[in-house]
């Protein structure tokens, strides 16, 4: 061992020779400045007191000027810098807590991370002497690291196991053909710079493949916006495809052509299938030709082009823009619907794809009623449906049943309706045709819907607790209610409320709604103006009966009346936004705002049985509290409203309908 400067510690350091460094104690020491294990060559206090520094570690400088990163120089900062931030080294992709090199646009590195590439880029292989070159089938890692972290190259992000690599003590895993990389390079997809090698430090789209990573090391060009993965930069001269009858061979472009696969553009790269004239990116050349997707009840073809005639609209189901025909695009041969390619393909949960295309599709839309009669132009008068004894009979005039609402939603009975005339039961036409089994976009899990009734539920849509009709996950047990599953149907929407028609549901759109005035996500929009309605605005009832007034109230969205500068709710006495969604009554100029209106619990019939998903052993029945008011007994206060009481006697369990039963 030979003594060395402290490097700012208080004591002198010794260099230690031994291959892993231990403490006093015989655990594994620890690198003071970038928190790894220590192991040679690295330094050590000769006093014992425990502070280790590996020797890459200890002659990093304080300032890096980095090939890789020419914009700015890299400093070296204390973590304590980011305290409160939330990082990453933008090579590993690990997260650290000690030293780090940060540069002034937010870049972050391991001190050894910027220095191994620092030393890559200059060919100081050297320094990296103590690294063993591996043979490419041994595997080389540490027992506590999961498998998928000692795989991956950490410049290119691709397997190990395809080539030889550095892997040293330090936890670095690369391929010997990337710690060889050129500094600069020229490529035939880009004559008019050479590309550089630099950190990949943000999401770059790579314009080979297209898709964008985080980490690692890529060629760009910086003044072009132009940038290549490393594993991009050779692409197979001819692919095959089972799905198409000829080879697709490579053609390299230097402006930009339209994907004949999927209708969008691309450049410098381009597929070409010279027999059927087409051109595709180079992932297209695999889309699946026959999928079956949430958004649709029936399987979706891939084709290269469709004729005009074939297709009703020419507007995708999902973004609801215009599909060029002329170009790839998925439909439906039964419906004649359309879609984009990459709207059909972009979530990887909302579709699955059809490998045996000769097999008959299962067919899991099971009716919810039968027929049992129909009248001479062709309507259902009288039904059976699967959930009521008796048998429906179509209702043919709603204003008869203005104080009535529907059994599945929830709603007021104002549109065609089945009613039983032996007990009160009542069904929209729309919630009586819903099927039994139902696929939606907007559920994750992979297994279909099945519709129930009669169940106290909390909706995972709109956050509605109701005892209508719903349809329940059985992966993972959540309820979504008809008015979100109906509302959500893709295609166009009708909402009364407005004066243009149709809607549509933009689904990544985030806006504020003019109804209530929130913002959210995912919002139905009118092409005609610019109004955004969310979810739950959407399906409120057109009309209400309340107390406040002998009349219908009526959902308006837009107040005329100038008879003061402010406009008060009558229910609440309250100041209104008079640029917010309420209820009027014209006869007797009542207007109040829609929550007071519909109250905490619009959904919900006083009386309902709540039986699963409950903390007490007990079901639960929904109440409104009139007199006796007693404490609940999750936050002990008094019962004065809506409350979950518990059905057996003798047990006095009761707890607020806002609060955890």
């Amino acid at each position: 061992m030979e003594e060395s400067n402290n490097y700012g510690h208080q004591h002198p350091l010794l260099l230690l020779k031994e291959h892993l460094i231990s403490n006093q104690n015989g655990v594994v020491a620890l690198c003071s400045r970038c928190g790894d294990k220590v192991s040679s060559p690295s330094f050590g206090c000769a006093e014992e007191c425990g502070f280790y520094l590996h020797k890459v570690c200890a002659e990093a400088p304080s300032e890096l000027n980095h090939p890789f990163h020419r914009d700015h120089p890299l400093v070296m900062k204390d973590l304590a810098y980011y305290k409160s931030r939330f990082w990453h080294c933008k090579f590993c992709g690990k997260h650290g807590d000690k030293l780090i090199y940060n540069c002034s646009c937010g870049l972050a590195f391991h001190i050894k991370c910027a220095v191994f590439t620092f030393n890559m880029a200059q060919t100081n292989f050297k320094e990296l002497e103590h690294v063993p070159l591996a043979d490419p089938l041994v595997y080389v890692g540490n027992e506590d690291k999961e498998v998928d972290e000692v795989a991956m190259c950490f410049a290119c992000r691709e397997p190990l196991e395809k080539y030889s690599y550095f892997s040293p003590d330090c936890g670095f895993n690369l391929h010997k053909k990337c710690a060889e990389l050129p500094l600069r390079m020229s490529h035939r997809c880009h004559r008019k710079h050479p590309l550089v090698l630099q950190f990949n430090s943000e999401r770059f789209l790579c314009v080979i493949c297209r898709t964008g990573q985080q980490g690692g090391l890529f060629y760009g060009c910086s003044p072009c916006g132009l940038f290549i993965h490393i594993e991009c930069l050779s692409p197979s001269r001819n692919i095959e495809d089972k799905s198409h009858s000829h080879p697709f061979t490579l053609f390299w472009r230097q402006g930009t052509f339209i994907c004949d696969a999927c209708g969008t553009s691309g450049n410098h790269v381009a597929y070409v299938c010279v027999t059927c004239d087409i051109m595709v990116h180079r992932e297209c050349i695999l889309l699946p030709r026959v999928i079956k997707s949430k958004w649709h009840d029936h399987r979706l073809s891939h084709t290269y082009f469709l004729y005009r005639e074939y297709v009703k609209t020419l507007n995708c189901i999902i973004c609801h823009e215009e599909v060029n025909a002329e170009h790839g695009n998925y439909s439906c041969s039964k419906c004649n619907d359309i879609f984009h390619v990459n709207c059909a393909t972009e979530d990887e949960d909302s579709y699955v794809i059809i490998e045996n295309e000769d097999e008959e599709p299962l067919d899991i839309s099971v009716n919810s009623m039968i027929v049992l009669e129909w009248n001479d132009v062709g309507e259902a008068i009288v039904v059976q449906h699967f959930n009521h004894i008796h048998s429906l009979r179509l209702g043919d005039k709603a204003s008869e049943y203005d104080n009535k609402c529907c059994d599945g939603c929830l709603l007021p009975i104002s549109t065609s309706f089945y009613y039983c005339s032996q007990c009160e039961l009542y069904l929209h036409k729309v919630c009586a045709e819903l099927p039994k089994v139902k696929h939606v976009w907007h559920h994750r899990c992979q297994k279909p819907l099945v519709l129930t009734s009669n169940k106290g539920f909390r909706c995972v849509k709109c956050g509605h607790t109701s005892n209508a009709f719903s349809y329940k996950c059985e992966e993972c047990n959540g309820y979504t209610c008809l008015r979100c599953v109906i509302a959500l149907t893709p295609g166009a929407r009708t909402c009364p409320g407005h004066k243009h028609n149709p809607l549509f549901f933009y689904k990544d759109y985030i806006g504020q709604c003019n109804a209530c005035g929130e913002d959210d996500k995912g919002m139905f929009r009118c092409k005609d103006c610019d109004i955004c309605l969310d979810v739950e605005c959407f399906s409120l009832p057109i009309t209400v009966q309340d107390k406040c007034d002998e009349h219908l109230l009526s959902l308006a969205d837009h107040d005329d009346n100038n008879y003061s500068e402010s406009r008060f709710c009558d229910i609440c006495e309250g100041s209104r936004d008079p640029n917010l969604w309420f209820y009027h009554c014209e006869h007797c100029d009542t207007s109040a705002e829609v929550q007071c209106v519909l109250g905490k619990f619009p959904f919900v019939k006083v009386g309902s049985i709540f039986e699963e998903e409950q903390q007490h052993e007990h079901p639960l029945t929904f109440v409104k509290r009139t007199y006796y008011y007693p404490n609940c007994k999750y936050c002990d206060k008094p019962c004065l409203d809506f409350a979950f009481e518990c059905t057996k006697p003798g047990c006095n369990y009761i707890v607020h309908a806002s609060c955890p039963p």
